[in-house]
């Protein structure tokens, strides 16, 4: 759950920067408000994730714990707190890199909007610049999203082990 929650706080940031986020529809995965952008990012997750067989994987961890620690035993340890944190941080990095190129551009386009309207002040920037950051933004998100599996890819592992240290700091 913790790649997709990076995926879709990505998608969050990519669709806020885009202005897509007045048209959210409720995600039936994860029963919230999203908009299309962390829809499409958490859905590409989810396919690279059961791509790698990042399925079996859960299985046997899932299986690997009740084997460590059976059921009615085990107590929380002190290293819990230290990797939640560890693993919500890794969540927060994974969103950010998804969003960033799409939020370096989109200041680029302010920036661009910003001395279009300082040259030519009659231009009707109100209706030129919403439309014209529109599909910059989705340009970008376009040349963005075939890397999106590679991170979430690289993400994997890392979360993976912060989620075997939390199981150790239960026994």
């Amino acid at each position: 759950r913790a790649v997709l929650a990076g995926a879709e706080l990505g998608g969050h940031l990519t669709g806020s920067q885009l202005m897509l986020s007045y048209g959210s529809v409720v995600d039936p995965q994860g029963g919230v408000r999203n908009n299309l952008v962390a829809a499409l990012y958490g859905n590409v997750a989810l396919l690279t994730f059961l791509a790698m067989n990042g399925h079996h994987m859960l299985l046997r961890t899932l299986a690997s714990s009740y084997e460590s620690i059976p059921i009615g035993f085990g107590g929380i340890g002190p290293t819990l707190g230290a990797t939640v944190v560890q693993l919500l941080g890794t969540v927060f990095v994974l969103g950010v890199r998804l969003a960033a190129p799409i939020m370096v551009v989109m200041l680029l386009v302010e920036v661009g909007t910003a001395l279009m309207a300082r040259v030519a002040p009659t231009l009707n920037l109100m209706a030129v610049a919403p439309p014209l950051r529109l599909a910059i933004g989705l340009l970008a998100m376009a040349a963005i999203v075939p890397f999106v599996p590679g991170l979430i890819r690289a993400a994997v592992a890392p979360l993976g082990e912060f989620a075997l240290r939390a199981v150790g700091a239960f026994r």
